[in-house]
């Protein structure tokens, strides 16, 4: 079984959620675990949250730049990607720094390193924006309606 979408969205703070419960839906309509489709709604939520802040400049009309949001089932794996308009990581991405609990900004990378089994932080090529992508190892409800092959 294989499911993909895509979403271009604009950056605003109603987009995340509409992101998130987009992605809840598919993966229990598809059967998976919800521990699994629980860290991947929260890391998807980090990502497109920093994409929201971080991800470019208002228009000259007053309306926020899009990013875009694409994921896929396919198999054994969810594979998430969050790309955005914005100045990018600066050259070269750096890793994530641990932050403290309890700071209110820099924890959302951090969050989904832990709760993402493979991440990708950086650049577009040539064009400026950044990417986040991740991916996680699916696990499947007994009662799986659609089958992964």
């Amino acid at each position: 079984m294989s499911i993909w979408w895509s979403l271009h969205l604009r950056r605003e703070a109603a987009s995340v959620p509409l992101a998130r419960r987009l992605l809840i839906g598919t993966m229990e309509t598809a059967g998976v675990d919800p521990d699994v489709s629980y860290d991947l709604s929260v890391a998807l939520s980090e990502a497109c949250a920093n994409a929201v802040e971080h991800g470019g400049e208002n228009a000259p009309d007053g309306t926020s730049e899009a990013y875009r949001v694409t994921a896929y089932l396919d198999g054994e794996k969810c594979h998430i990607e969050v790309t955005d308009s914005g100045p990018g990581f600066g050259a070269p991405p750096r890793a994530p720094r641990p932050v403290s609990a309890e700071a209110e900004h820099g924890r959302g990378l951090c969050l989904i390193q832990e709760l993402a089994d493979h991440v990708q932080i950086g650049n577009k090529p040539g064009q400026g924006g950044a990417v986040v992508s991740f991916d996680k190892i699916l696990k499947w409800r007994e009662d799986t309606p659609l089958v992964a092959v």
